[in-house]
């Protein structure tokens, strides 16, 4: 029901009061009429007795209180679904930007969505190859988990974002497959680089791409992750695709909370951020998943810049609370030159075992990704022995471990945003730097899978 009212009492940066209002209810969507006809849209953030809150969509510049009107809609945000969103751009709210038609509605779904019952859940347990070696061979995505990134200010995240959109797929179910990528608070710059990626590869035809601008309002950004997620719950539960959930940046979409929680004058909580960060996150985060009885699935990667590289820091923290493991990106290994730069020994992805092993990817799968990690720990270790003590402190073990942490941030760590290896090729070339330690080393690796897979040593 449709309820209009004159009582507008007062405004506050981009809220306002209402009063004498009756039936109103959070999250409500409302439309307010300026004198001049000019609408602008806002939403209800609070109800107390006959008092609303809303806040405006737009700015609040040039809103006369004693002549404009409040209509209440009485439904909350709502996105218009439908199967032919694949390939289309759209803004924060919903609307198409790319010139194309508006969309013809198979339905109109709340974008807060409904909450995923734990009994309908379904475990993840199929490989999704992203085509990145640090991610497919050590820290594999599984299809229905939450792994999010965690980068730096100036670190490449939004071209490993866009390589893994592109790349990324479910082995034997490629056309089912689908990407749901939404940019939050980025600069017009990066907008137009990731429409031009997406396109000059072809990989738009399968992409539902949201994007919200630097300058777009606040309560917009809030909004555009829960835009792209109710399309990819209407692709994945509706129509039973794959799909794959890129959500960056949510540092933005974290800032953006603080902004409205200061402008609600509400207590702060740790840095500022509103107490019910955690709480908020979740249910962004919870959203991913696979349920019993759907063929279709929402695997979700969340990109976050964390505030001065620091992982304690209150959004990386938490969404490391929410989500199943971490990919973290390292500032050191791109000084070096290495792209992406994936730190691989404090990344971790806590459904991997799940994923990965005959019939899912390769027998040898886990033995050789241990024999990795380990190798790798043990060769930082040597270079840093190296750097104290010297070259000639070192036993020709040692050396030789030194030399493969070398090899392998050159070779299988730094393969670039555009080769696309496929698992065979992952783990193929991590059996080739393995073979520069002795044979005795790897004990990590069952024997019969050594015997098969460790290329030969010539003499």
């Amino acid at each position: 029901m449709i309820r209009e009212y004159k009582t507008i009492h007062e405004v506050s940066g981009p809220l306002m009061v209402v009063e004498k209002v009756e039936g109103v209810t959070y999250d409500e969507l409302a439309e307010i009429q300026l004198p001049n006809g000019q609408m602008r849209r806002c939403k209800v953030l609070e109800v107390n007795k006959d008092k609303a809150v809303v806040q405006l969509f737009e700015s609040s510049a040039g809103i006369n209180l004693a002549e404009s009107k409040i209509r209440f809609l009485g439904h909350s945000l709502q996105l218009a679904v439908s199967g032919d969103m694949l390939g289309r751009v759209f803004n924060g709210m919903g609307h198409p930007i790319d010139g194309g038609p508006e969309i013809l509605a198979e339905k109109h779904l709340d974008i807060n969505g409904l909450p995923m019952n734990p009994a309908a859940r379904d475990f993840p347990s199929e490989f999704i190859q992203t085509g990145i070696s640090t991610i497919d061979g050590l820290n594999t995505l599984v299809r229905g988990q939450k792994l999010p990134i965690f980068s730096g200010s100036g670190l490449p995240h939004a071209a490993l974002a866009a390589q893994i959109a592109r790349q990324a797929k479910v082995l034997g179910g490629e056309s089912n497959f689908a990407v749901v990528f939404a940019a939050i608070g980025i600069t017009f710059e990066e907008s137009e680089f990731f429409v031009q990626e997406f396109k000059r590869t072809g990989a738009i035809d399968r992409t539902v791409l949201f994007t919200n601008l630097a300058d777009d309002p606040a309560v917009e950004r809030i909004a555009t992750p829960r835009m792209a997620l109710t399309a990819a719950e209407f692709l994945a539960f509706e129509k039973g695709m794959h799909v794959l959930v890129i959500l960056t940046d949510i540092t933005n979409y974290a800032e953006a909370l603080r902004e409205v929680s200061a402008a609600r004058k509400e207590v702060p909580g740790r840095r500022g951020y509103p107490g019910y960060l955690y709480t908020d996150l979740a249910t962004m985060y919870e959203r991913a998943g696979r349920k019993l009885g759907h063929e279709g699935s929402i695997t979700m990667i969340p990109i976050l810049t964390m505030p001065e590289d620091d992982k304690t820091h209150p959004i990386p923290d938490l969404t490391g609370y929410i989500t199943e493991g971490q990919i973290i990106l390292s500032r050191d290994l791109y000084r070096k030159g290495i792209v992406p730069p994936v730190d691989v020994l404090p990344s971790l992805s806590r459904l991997k075992d799940k994923g990965i092993g005959a019939g899912k990817t390769r027998e040898d799968h886990a033995g050789t990704m241990n024999q990795l990690f380990a190798a790798y720990a043990a060769g930082k270790e040597a270079k840093e022995l190296m750097t104290i003590l010297g070259e000639a402190a070192l036993s020709p073990t040692d050396l030789l471990y030194a030399k493969f942490a070398d090899e392998f941030e050159r070779r299988y760590v730094a393969q670039g945003n555009d080769e696309n290896r496929s698992i065979e090729e992952t783990l193929q070339l991590g059996w080739e730097l393995l073979s520069i330690l002795p044979t005795s080393e790897l004990k990590r690796i069952k024997q019969e899978h050594i015997d098969k897979y460790l290329p030969k040593q010539e003499g």
